[in-house]
């Protein structure tokens, strides 16, 4: 049986999607109204601001009960998790009160500072936050995207099971931005131990070129496949003074997605379903490029 595909963007709430004026009519002004207006156009949402501060119970609550039984949630996952730098203050105000106090000077924290009984609760508050949407039959995969110096190495797999242990009720997917991972050396173990271990690699087309690119392929580690797209503006990919919504600026035209759609079919037969998620983020790009997707893939 043929996978569900499922087409999506990452975020339904970027202000210059809002401001564009091109995708939400004018009667949807709330948060409610958008949510249930993007639900209506399409079947899956990446939540992207899970990656900057810790997502609530409440908010998995509500988004819930404002979509359809069949609409699907992915959720980044938070930062510091990823071994990405975060800063103290986007942690929980009760475990940010809980730090040490060789930690409370810092500017940025990563996962390797923080005291094991803290990691417990961070992991512990992560997964209660999205048992709402879980219990629902509405959280689709759980995306952990790796930082370019997360290396291939006896370490990070460690990490990447721990992450898989930790949230062992919820399907994982895994994002590298390190190509060592997908070298003609590395690549083979590294698709084993994404099978072994039932965690959904994540496709990505992005800017070649760098060492934090992944190569455009389709391959399917888990149940669940993944692509993401993130544009192909080089200019800014690797520019760390560059908002997001500067580096993920693209429209992409049909010659480009047309070879990623015939790629998806040949895979329908070996999933249950793949996500298709847009990351461009520069006013209704997003929808723009998940619409024409959809009609490539109709």
């Amino acid at each position: 049986m043929s996978a569900r595909i499922r087409i999506g963007t990452c975020s339904w709430t970027d202000p210059t999607l809002i401001r564009a004026g091109t995708f939400y009519p004018e009667s949807a002004r709330t948060a409610e109204e958008r949510l249930a207006y993007y639900a209506s156009q399409f079947d899956i949402v990446e939540v992207d601001s899970s990656y900057y501060a810790m997502p609530s119970r409440r908010n998995a609550t509500l988004w819930t009960e404002r979509t359809p039984d069949d609409f699907v949630f992915n959720i980044k996952a938070f930062r510091i998790l990823t071994h990405h730098p975060t800063p103290p203050q986007s942690l929980p105000a009760d475990i940010r009160g809980a730090l040490p106090a060789s930690l409370t000077g810092k500017q940025r924290l990563y996962y390797r500072d923080l005291p094991d009984e803290l990691r417990r609760h961070l992991w512990a508050r992560f997964e209660d936050a999205l048992l709402p949407l879980d219990s629902a039959g509405k959280l689709g995969l759980v995306l952990f995207q790796f930082p370019p110096w997360f290396n291939p190495g006896v370490p990070q797999l460690d990490h990447i099971l721990t992450c898989k242990k930790q949230l062992s009720s919820f399907s994982l997917a895994v994002e590298f931005r390190n190509n060592r991972w997908l070298s003609e050396r590395q690549k083979d173990n590294t698709i084993a131990f994404l099978k072994q271990h039932g965690l959904s690699f994540v496709c990505v087309d992005e800017p070649q070129g760098f060492t934090s690119s992944a190569p455009p392929v389709v391959v399917l580690t888990a149940d669940t496949g993944i692509v993401r797209f993130h544009g192909r503006k080089s200019e800014t990919w690797q520019n760390k003074s560059a908002t997001p919504t500067e580096r993920f600026d693209y429209y992409y035209d049909k010659a480009e997605l047309a070879p990623w759609a015939t790629s998806i079919r040949e895979h329908l037969s070996n999933a249950s379903e793949i996500h298709v998620l847009f990351n461009t983020n520069n006013g209704d790009q997003g929808v723009v490029n998940a619409k024409l997707m959809a009609r490539l893939l109709q």
